[in-house]
């Protein structure tokens, strides 16, 4: 762990935490957020967002892991398809157990190297090892993502995520039956108090909304709808778990283990089902779908014949 503190000079009033700190201390501006992200940055002792004004005077402090180097390894993917391809973008069906990039620690297989392996060329913007990735799945949610092949499409995509311009359809089957059957969760996530890996509904965190509408009803569970109104790590897991009607199969966030045991799951029941944006480069608005993952498959099956 390295640290710094030092007062903020007058030439940075009114910039952004993220860019501020890029220019004070020579992180990419990438970096940067990763580690105002990871708690890693106050400003007279108060935890600051990366998109918060910087102001004369104050004291900041930066505590940040250095930056390790994470290499592109390609490799076969067989289970991940293309749902669609063009020279802009490539819209792939990501299975269980992939990342969407490499990262320190993780020695699996990612959707970037799956690409290389099977010839993309995909765009070079952003961070080295998240070459083309303008969103997120976790490793353990199957689905939708679509990666930029053209440094355009990668400026484009990546404003369209970040200006909330993009719909973001999910399928979950929870435990229970949420009250409503339809609503929308808006608390704030963040870093969970004590566990690192976990997030949780928390005061400090970022402002996060999750729509939900229940499509089927079984006696230990439901089938939703969700769609993403902000796009926070692990949300809906989270919020539904806040709701106490955590994913089936999501051990990390209080699913009963004897309902996955039954329904032969061991990840969370959860889907990016649909993906919906305007196109980069003909501003066509272009819509994605996705059948669901064979094991999920399974254990919707297995609940509708115990109902």
């Amino acid at each position: 762990m390295e640290s710094r503190s030092l007062p903020l000079p007058d030439g940075l009033a009114g910039v952004r935490v993220d860019a501020g700190l890029a220019k004070l201390l020579g992180f990419s501006r990438n970096f940067a957020a990763e580690v105002v992200e990871a708690g890693g940055v106050t400003v007279d002792g108060v935890v600051v967002d990366k998109s918060d004004k910087l102001k004369a005077g104050g004291w900041l402090e930066v505590n940040w892991q250095p930056k390790q180097e994470v290499a592109i390894v390609p490799m076969a993917v067989p289970d991940l398809t293309i749902v669609y391809d063009d020279d802009s973008f490539v819209v792939v069906n990501k299975p269980a157990g992939v990342a969407a990039h490499p990262s320190v620690g993780w020695t699996g297989p990612t959707v970037v190297g799956a690409l290389a392996a099977a010839g993309y060329r995909i765009s070079t913007s952003g961070a080295a090892e998240r070459a083309g990735i303008v969103h997120r799945l976790d490793a353990g949610t199957s689905g939708l993502m679509v990666v930029a092949k053209s440094e355009a499409a990668y400026t484009a995509l990546k404003r369209a995520f970040h200006d909330r311009e993009v719909e973001k359809i999910y399928h979950t089957v929870v435990q229970g039956h949420p009250d409503p059957l339809s609503g929308t969760i808006d608390a704030p996530v963040g870093r969970h108090p004590k566990a690192d890996w976990k997030f949780a509904v928390t005061a400090e965190g970022k402002h996060a909304v999750t729509h939900y509408e229940t499509l089927e009803a079984f006696p230990y569970g439901s089938l939703l709808e969700v769609h993403l109104e902000t796009g926070r790590t692990h949300q809906i897991r989270v919020h539904m778990a806040a709701q106490r009607h955590p994913c089936v199969g999501d051990a990390m966030y209080g699913a009963d283990p004897k309902i996955s045991a039954r329904l032969g799951l061991t990840r969370q029941w959860l889907h990016a089902k649909q993906l919906s944006f305007a196109h980069p480069e003909t501003g066509d608005w272009v819509t994605f779908n996705s059948e669901y993952a064979p094991d999920l498959a399974h254990a919707l099956s297995v609940l509708r014949n115990e109902d």
